[in-house]
């Protein structure tokens, strides 16, 4: 046997005793030893209610209900019974989706259909999108619609239609709420940065964005470039005429500072820099500036060193501060920099609601906001 076969061999037969020793069972399955990652159990977990007592002691259920009977169920017959509840208590209730009609693939609407008729439950076509888009219409013409979307992974096409109508209806309801357009001014960007595979970048400058633009067009991993629609002709700098790329996923420090750091991106970075530098000259402090350039994936090293040596972080977005991009870093800051933090994390973005232009001033942060954020920070 040549001697590349006979080493192959080896190879192999010491692969298999490692496993016979080390592997001996399938590398999902749970250990003997364990004391942990055991599969839950159901029939014993506190976090279900195993008896009727327990149940109706909840007190967020109303009077009547606590003095009622309980059922023994399961979370597709609970799905079932509320829904064969809202259609028997009010006619203005539909249930419509992809196999809805014969109980879906769950059967969440088994015999649902039977009991109320073929116009209030009901297939619809494959559609997503058009799914979404009838349940508004209904709605808004006082129907109850209950639009079914069959699994989680398939709800991406209806989001025009949740983001841009069904969010904002009721916030241009006026006058006009039937017939204006979706419009409206939106920071979507972080919900982008809650998909693995994706980078997510935003330039400050032309410069930034050139380099930037041509660092992903060439990255091997799909990018999702946002452009700043205000600073397209405000912005204006020397940018070289020849080819070149800045780092993706690589924050930059724009100013050194030993007291606060700003986390920014984007437009507000030019508000930062005013609000810094009125504090600075009125406060005395030293502000450091950062521009976190690619949302996602972030450049954690530099940002941890830096609120590592000021002790205080800022971060200033224009996205609404709920679960935006300025509420991960806060969490990482607080993570890896809490025996260094002087205060708690601060967070200036735009505020949890639709705004349309006239009111745009009212709901990104401004100077004010980013320089009381500054004192507070220093004075806590």
């Amino acid at each position: 046997m040549p001697p590349s076969v006979r080493r192959l061999v080896s190879a192999a037969n010491h692969l298999q005793s490692f496993r016979s020793k080390h592997c001996s069972r399938p590398s999902s399955s749970l250990s003997p030893s364990a004391r942990l990652n055991h599969p839950v159990d159901y029939g014993t977990t506190p976090v279900l209610n195993h008896t009727s007592k327990s149940a109706l002691l909840n007190p967020e259920l109303p009077a009547d209900v606590r003095n009622g009977r309980t059922a023994r169920q399961n979370l597709f017959q609970a799905i079932n019974s509320a829904l064969q509840t809202a259609l028997a208590r009010d006619a203005s209730v539909l249930l419509f989706g992809e196999d809805v009609s014969f109980g879906g693939v769950f059967r969440c609407s088994m015999n649902l259909q039977s009991e109320f008729g073929a116009d209030r439950v009901f297939n619809t076509p494959l559609s997503e999108q058009g799914i979404a888009g009838f349940a508004i219409g209904c709605a808004m013409e006082g129907m109850k619609p209950v639009a079914e979307i069959q699994f989680a992974d398939y709800v991406y096409p209806a989001f025009d239609q949740l983001v841009n109508e069904a969010a904002k209806l009721r916030y241009r309801a006026g006058a006009n709420g039937d017939e204006q357009s979706c419009g409206g001014l939106t920071s979507p960007e972080s919900l982008f940065t809650h998909i693995p595979g994706l980078r997510v970048v935003m330039p400050r400058s032309p410069l930034q964005a050139k380099g930037l633009l041509l660092a992903s067009i060439f990255s091997p991993d799909p990018v999702v470039f946002f452009e700043p629609k205000i600073l397209y002709r405000a912005a204006v700098e020397q940018v070289p005429t020849d080819f070149y790329t800045l780092p993706l996923s690589k924050a930059e420090v724009i100013k050194g500072g030993k007291d606060v750091t700003i986390i920014s991106y984007g437009a507000p970075l030019y508000t930062c820099s005013a609000a810094m530098e009125k504090a600075e000259k009125d406060i005395g402090c030293s502000v450091e500036l950062i521009d976190l350039r690619t949302l996602y994936p972030w450049d954690r090293k530099t940002i941890m060193q830096s609120v590592n040596k000021t002790g205080r972080a800022i971060v200033v977005h224009e996205s609404m501060v709920n679960a935006g991009v300025g509420a991960e870093i806060a969490a990482t800051v607080q993570e890896h920099c809490f025996l260094r933090l002087e205060a708690p994390v601060q967070r200036v973005a735009g505020w949890s609601t639709h705004a349309g232009l006239v009111y745009e001033r009212f709901n990104i942060p401004d100077v004010a906001r980013v320089y009381d954020a500054i004192k507070a920070s220093l004075h806590y």
